[in-house]
């Protein structure tokens, strides 16, 4: 079997592996919240599978404003923040594997022009910004072929200055709301 022909079928079997996760994250989506009953590695795991899904909904931001008011807001912040950059891989791994499909959007061809002038800063700005459109931005990194660990530490840095304002406003509107 030709190197070719193995890509072709790794990049297939990936991308098959990331549609079944996302497809079995959305139907189990309420279930998922019982995992915050086990503290920071709860948040962490939680955290993985809600930003393992492509583009369907799982409510990993409510959980960490929530979680902020309970734990210390920084350790929620860092456990969140690094279960949604690993969650993340899966939008890396589908460009990896899936280039063809994802190549003729033109919001990819966009975040692509981005991704080649500003790399890490286009990971760093989409993790930070809470949108829809980061699976699009980790689509690209893996399609560009940006080095796995250099996606994951700018969009660590990301998603946990993120986790961080969502953590820190959900012990801020906890104390507000607690005050007699």
């Amino acid at each position: 079997m030709s190197s070719e022909k193995k890509q072709t079928i790794l990049r297939i079997l990936l991308l098959c592996f990331v549609i079944a996760i996302t497809a079995l994250l959305f139907v189990f989506r309420d279930h998922l919240q019982t995992l915050a009953h086990f503290g920071f590695g709860g948040i962490f795991i939680l955290s993985i599978l809600s930003n393992a899904t492509l583009i369907l909904p799982v409510p990993g931001i409510m959980l960490t404003t929530a979680m902020g008011a309970i734990f210390h807001p920084f350790w929620v912040a860092i456990a969140a923040g690094l279960g949604a950059a690993i969650g993340e891989l899966t939008g890396y791994l589908a460009g990896y594997s899936g280039q063809i499909m994802v190549e003729q959007s033109e919001k990819y061809q966009r975040l692509a022009g981005w991704m080649r002038r500003y790399g890490d800063i286009t990971v760093l700005v989409m993790a930070f910004i809470p949108n829809p459109f980061f699976d699009l931005a980790g689509m690209a990194a893996g399609v560009l072929k940006m080095p796995v660990i250099r996606f994951l530490l700018w969009c660590s840095i990301g998603k946990i200055l993120k986790m961080l304002v969502f953590a820190y406003s959900g012990a801020t509107l906890f104390r507000f709301f607690s005050l007699p």
